[in-house]
């Protein structure tokens, strides 16, 4: 008997609702929106929020250019889904500033002129005050030393990690920059350390 001919007579799926009701605190703003269950965080803010700053350049969570900060750690908002981020708290580069001051690594950048085109700059200053954050935490990288490292992966060293060039190399590598910054780049997250 043919295929066709049997499924003839099937009922067709109801249509369900793909879509959620969900509240993020961007940028120090609690909004609730309406999100179909495929759209990304990196989708959101910038096409609901207008908020620009992170980009995206792969799509696959390779390049870094989508990093934002939720819940203080750093994540590729491309990677994301909205839905599930109900009740998080995003941080976008837009929103490090306080006022008209600059975050400390937005500053260090300027300074150090850690950029060249520009594109995956939000998504390194992102990047940068995360991990700045997790080396202070304690959080062990590959390049952190056995004598700084706790003994589990998912355990907190016994203080604040050192970072060094090649830490901040290290913790900074899932963040390309094709213009070639990097130099730049170290040099001003050094910068904030001092």
């Amino acid at each position: 008997m043919d295929s066709l001919a049997l499924g003839a007579d099937l009922e067709p799926e109801p249509v369900v609702d793909e879509h959620s009701t969900v509240t993020l605190h961007v940028n120090g703003d609690p909004t609730t929106l309406t999100v179909d269950h495929r759209t990304t965080v990196l989708e959101t803010l910038r096409e609901s929020f207008g908020l620009t700053g992170a980009k995206k350049g792969c799509d696959h969570g390779q390049c870094g250019a989508c990093t934002v900060l939720v819940d203080g750690r750093r994540v590729n908002s491309c990677l994301l889904l909205a839905v599930a981020q109900d009740g998080a708290t995003i941080t976008t580069v837009e929103g490090l500033a306080d006022g008209e001051s600059l975050h400390p690594v937005q500053r260090a950048f300027v300074e150090r002129d850690a950029l060249q085109c520009g594109f995956c700059t939000p998504g390194q200053i992102c990047s940068a005050v995360g991990m700045l954050r997790e080396a202070a935490d304690g959080h062990p990288s590959h390049a952190t030393g056995p004598e700084t490292a706790a003994t589990g992966p998912e355990t907190a060293a016994t203080g604040p990690v050192a970072l060094d060039a090649d830490e901040i190399r290290e913790r900074m590598s899932g963040n390309l920059c094709r213009c070639g910054a990097y130099p730049r780049i170290v040099e001003a997250i050094e910068d904030v350390i001092e």
